[in-house]
């Protein structure tokens, strides 16, 4: 009767990928391995490698980067799916593998929760490592603000991916797929050298006499490097004489600015997220 409306039950969600459903994108290597203390490593931390075989708690993987092939131990990797769903990892692992020096701000990756069996935590390299908490509700939606849920993790990451909403800040790309370029290496410039001349004070007593005709005292041109030289020494001459002002001004606008910002966040207060 009335406006009464039945409820639907919610779709199933897509179970998560395993490895009897669906193969790893690639193997994250957690550790050297063998390690350093015993010969030189075949496989380095954060390396990624492509599955050739189960060996029955053993892979025989190849090297993305290297090409190199071998047997490592399961407990050295995990797997990965989707490019951020890392199989087998712990918050350690997870922070190790987040400060890579190759790894940017807002890399990520999702890994089970060790404090929460059957929930997921969304680690994110910031300033530091961030670890949230993914929780599961009984219909298998997620969610880490409970002011906005999502039917599957791939559309969680997708959010957050556009905005932070909340996050310490924009999720950019799965962890060990963003590598930086090596920084171009600027080649010395060649030194510059000022030739020394004596100073002739007939040219001097003639600059007077005729300054437009007259030639430098010095017998050097007044050439390009002069020039900048000399308009290096009085910009900073005239900053140097208004620095005490400049000074006040900044003063006064940061102090500006940091009310405002006071006054915002007494209004605005952040979404209650958990740290896992």
């Amino acid at each position: 009767m009335g406006n009464s409306m039945r409820s639907t039950p919610a779709p199933p969600e897509r179970p998560l990928p395993n490895s009897e459903e669906l193969d790893s994108d690639f193997l994250a290597v957690l550790s050297d391995y063998p390690s350093p203390d015993i010969s030189p490593p075949i496989f380095r931390r954060g390396e990624k490698l492509r599955v050739i075989s189960d060996e029955g708690g053993w892979w025989k993987a190849i090297s993305l980067s290297t090409g190199r092939e071998s047997y490592i131990p399961g407990i050295c990797v995990a797997r990965v799916y989707h490019g951020w769903l890392f199989e087998g990892l712990g918050r350690d692992k997870a922070e190790e593998l987040l400060q890579l020096p190759d790894t940017k701000i807002g890399s990520f990756m999702i890994r089970e929760s060790e404090t929460k069996k059957g929930f997921y935590s969304l680690s994110v390299r910031h300033r530091q490592v961030k670890h949230y908490r993914i929780f599961r509700l009984p219909n298998n939606w997620y969610y880490i603000s409970p002011r906005l849920t999502f039917q599957c993790l791939e559309d969680l990451v997708n959010h957050y991916s556009e905005v932070a909403d909340g996050l310490c800040c924009v999720l950019t790309t799965p962890c060990l797929t963003q590598t930086v370029a090596a920084p171009a290496v600027r080649a010395s410039d060649s030194p510059v050298t000022l030739r020394q001349k004596t100073f002739n004070w007939r040219r001097a007593i003639r600059q007077q006499e005729d300054p437009e005709r007259a030639e430098s005292p010095v017998g050097v041109d007044e050439s390009l490097f002069s020039y900048g030289l000399r308009e290096s020494i009085a910009s900073y001459l005239s900053l140097t004489a208004d620095d005490s002002t400049s000074f006040d001004r900044k003063k006064k606008s940061v102090s500006l600015m940091y009310s405002g910002s006071k006054r915002k966040s007494s209004f605005f207060s952040s979404p209650p997220y958990f740290e896992d």
